[in-house]
């Protein structure tokens, strides 16, 4: 059976990465707070966005 040594990276391995690494951000988060729900503006904090590019990502 052959199997190859390595695998190229694709576009789709960055934005997997970079979507755990932000999964893994709001765990952290979540895990530290003292509420039982992170507010929408500690999740923007975490992510580095701001609620103006939330209002626009959720727009129609």
């Amino acid at each position: 059976m052959d199997v190859p040594a390595h695998r190229h990276r694709t576009v789709q391995d960055h934005v997997a990465l970079a979507e755990i690494d932000l999964t893994g951000e709001l765990m952290i988060a979540a895990a530290a707070a003292s509420e039982d729900r992170l507010s929408a503006d500690r999740i923007d904090e975490v992510l580095h966005v701001d609620g103006a590019e939330r209002e626009t990502a959720q727009a129609p």
